[in-house]
């Protein structure tokens, strides 16, 4: 049985074929289509959003106004210190100690993750109480320890723990305040580069070492050729966080007096007087080598996504290329006329 009204203009829509007494059939598909047709579409208001947008874009133009006619910012100081000899050899300096530190950190962070998912429980206690202690003590005060190491032990020797020794040198002659300063960021780095890598590894499903395992694949092939390429998906951005934490880090060897980048813009501003200019010298250089490890990181990401996706996105470059290539070609002014006559 079919029940069918014909409704007046604004009256509800008409129900279909019902399937019983006192069931409620629902409205009629078509009617709600047609109606649906008719309907004209609203954009959402978002009154509060546009506000607070515009209020943020006021501020940053304030900003950006201020650094433009500020005169306290000495716009024309920083002109002549920010490629100064001493600051760009400064620069070189901070890279120096960033990559040793990076990679005496992560060798060791490595070493020490491996020890941390041992079974043995001697290196599993070794490793955990390494990680605690160098995350507990602060970056600038492992500095000034290992730069007084000479103060605890006035020589280093080779020979018999506990018995005769071969050999001996003085502490001082061994470790520089350059070496110091290495093993020092280093060591730190060791402990949170360890957490980072176990984690990393963790992550990785435990069935697929378990597939490895049932094909028959050596225990060393399932790490380096099945587990490690998935971890590093995990792995590198916190990875890529601590070497640029570790970039910016390097400006606590100031204690050493290690000619670094901030320590170096001490010393100039210190002669000068000149301490903003100064200090915008080294912001800057430390925003532009964040951002080209940043693009560093993106890129590294990027080659080991390539298990998990298997068509990556397009870079920003390949993005910027694209684009210029679909732009239409300009048309010659002959063809713009009629019958391509001028």
């Amino acid at each position: 049985m079919t029940v069918s009204t014909t409704a007046p203009p604004g009256a509800p829509a008409r129900r279909g074929p019902a399937s019983g007494p006192g069931s409620d059939p629902g409205p009629d598909p078509r009617l709600d289509l047609d109606e649906l047709a008719g309907l004209r579409t609203v954009p959402a208001r978002h009154p509060w959003r546009w506000g607070i947008g515009i209020a943020a874009l006021v501020v940053l133009v304030q900003f950006a106004h201020g650094l433009a006619t500020n005169p306290g910012w000495d716009w024309a100081t920083f002109r002549v210190y920010f490629t100064a000899d001493t600051i760009v050899q400064a620069v070189g300096r901070t890279l120096e100690l960033t990559a040793y530190g990076t990679l005496l950190g992560f060798l060791l962070g490595a070493v020490v993750a491996g020890m941390r998912l041992s079974r043995s429980a001697i290196l599993r206690s070794i490793a955990w109480a390494y990680v605690w202690v160098f995350r507990s003590i602060p970056l600038i005060v492992q500095l000034v320890f290992w730069f007084n190491l000479s103060y605890l032990y006035k020589r280093f020797g080779i020979g018999i723990p506990f018995g005769p020794t071969f050999g001996d040198v003085e502490t001082g002659g061994v470790l520089s305040a350059l070496g110091a300063a290495v093993l020092g960021l280093g060591l730190h780095q060791g402990a949170f580069a360890a957490e980072i890598i176990r984690g990393g590894i963790i992550a990785v499903d435990a069935g697929q070492r378990e597939a490895a395992a049932a094909l028959g694949i050596p225990r060393w092939r399932q790490g380096w050729r099945i587990v490690l390429p998935q971890a590093m998906r995990g792995i590198l951005p916190a990875a890529a966080n601590e070497v640029i934490s570790l970039l910016k880090g390097t400006s606590v060897v100031y204690v050493m007096a290690i000619g670094e980048l901030f320590y170096q813009a001490q010393v100039v501003y210190g002669r000068t007087g000149r301490v903003v200019p100064l200090l915008m010298v080294a912001t800057v250089w430390y925003v532009l080598l964040t951002t080209v490890l940043s693009i560093g990181q993106y890129y590294v990401e990027r080659y080991f996504a390539r298990g998990a996706q298997r068509t990556p996105p397009p870079t920003p470059l390949q993005r910027a290329r694209a684009f210029v290539r679909a732009r239409p070609a300009r048309t010659p002014a002959a063809a713009r006329t009629p019958g391509g006559r001028s």
